[in-house]
């Protein structure tokens, strides 16, 4: 919360104050009787008073009239207080309204013009307290109002700089739940996808082995039972992350599984139906555990992708190791025309993109010659970004 102002003069009630305090420097004396305006001069001395409310919107127009309303007061003999508070109030607001390369020039030719012109009705002594006096009460009102333009410019720079870290921070916050969201969408689609693809085909190998082969149709139903269970266990896990604040539950919740969890994959696909062809490089490096996450979800992404749009059930999956990166590719035969959802690269790939980049990885998707073949290289030393 930002701290409160202080309190401020009201633009009118600072008009009357200052009307007020040139009209009772004009008629009274000050210091002494000679000087004391009177007549005509009494008019003129009252001059700069009438202009006192134009101070802000003609400043430079206001200080000209003052400083030529104790001129000729000066050059008849009399030196008028009146006409020297209103020059020092004009050069107030010369400094406040103008800037201050403006103020400066203004204030300190209405200093040097009043330091001599007011040795005139003192006898020419250029050094009286008296005129003095004066000239310093005009530098100082411009070095106020110097320093209120200064304040009032910080002020207005710290507001505009509270606000754009407001709508930084606004617009943080929303990058932060976009990101959140894409987050939820691509665990989401890890934890149900390959297992609702087993389902569908498992459903669909039971409907047509129900009368001819009962025994093929229970194993499917077995396998939908197991997948059900699966899935609902899982989204129940990812629920309850959603829910936990605490970083420990969330690493309990979504144990991040690796390569070492890659025949149990490949066993899976193949009791769902998929004949997977596993070539590993038994010599391949260990990966950072990020690394190594992004492995084993591309293989699931490349499986569950011939699971679903293959046309011979069968996949391709190999591993090699190079000097400085591990190459992973996935290729099954697809009916699938080019452009197509599997070819473009659908949510899964999507997500599967952005989490091969984040390790610093490339992606290579696409159909030719018939078949789909999902390329991707981690380096060896990819850390998360």
């Amino acid at each position: 919360m930002s701290a409160p102002r202080p309190p401020r003069i009201p633009a009118p009630v600072g008009d009357v104050i200052a009307v007020v305090v040139v009209v009772l420097f004009a008629v009274s004396p000050f210091p002494d009787d000679a000087f004391r305006a009177s007549g005509w001069m009494l008019v003129t001395a009252l001059v700069p008073a009438a202009a006192m409310p134009f101070r802000r919107r003609l400043p430079l127009v206001v200080l000209t009239l003052s400083l030529l309303c104790a001129t000729v007061l000066a050059l008849t003999g009399v030196m008028s207080p009146s006409a020297l508070i209103a020059t020092a109030i004009s050069a107030y607001a010369v400094v406040d309204r103008r800037g201050r390369l403006v103020g400066i020039i203004a204030v300190s030719a209405a200093t040097v013009l009043v330091f001599f012109v007011s040795a005139i009705p003192l006898g020419g002594d250029l050094l009286d307290a008296r005129a003095l006096q004066f000239v310093f009460i005009i530098a100082l009102a411009g070095a106020l109002g110097d320093a209120a333009r200064s304040r009032r410019e910080f002020v207005r720079a710290m507001t505009e700089r509270a606000e754009r870290a407001e709508q930084g921070r606004d617009t943080e916050a929303r990058r932060r739940v976009a990101e959140e969201r894409v987050r939820i969408a691509r665990d989401l689609h890890d934890v149900v996808a390959h297992q609702i693809s087993v389902i569908s085909l498992n459903a669909g190998v039971a409907s047509s082995a129900l009368e001819v082969r009962p025994e093929r149709a229970r194993e499917a139903l077995t396998t939908i039972r197991r997948s059900s269970r699966t899935v609902l266990a899982d989204i129940g896990g990812l629920m309850a992350l959603l829910r936990s604040d605490d970083p420990d539950d969330v690493r309990d919740l979504r144990p991040q599984v690796g390569l070492d969890g890659l025949d149990g994959l490949v066993r899976q696909f193949r009791e769902a139906g998929l004949d997977v062809d596993l070539d590993d490089d038994l010599d391949r490096p260990a990966l950072s555990p990020a690394s190594d996450h992004v492995a084993y979800l591309v293989v699931l992404e490349g499986l569950t992708n011939a699971h679903k749009h293959g046309a011979d059930g069968s996949a391709r999956v190999r591993l090699q190791a190079e000097d400085d990166a591990l190459r992973l590719v996935v290729v099954n035969q697809t009916a699938a025309q080019p452009g197509s959802v599997s070819d473009a690269g659908g949510h899964g790939l999507r997500g599967l993109r952005e989490r091969v980049v984040a390790v610093r990885g490339d992606v290579q998707a696409g159909t030719a010659d018939g078949a789909f073949r999902l390329e991707v290289r981690i380096p060896l030393d990819g850390g998360a970004r």
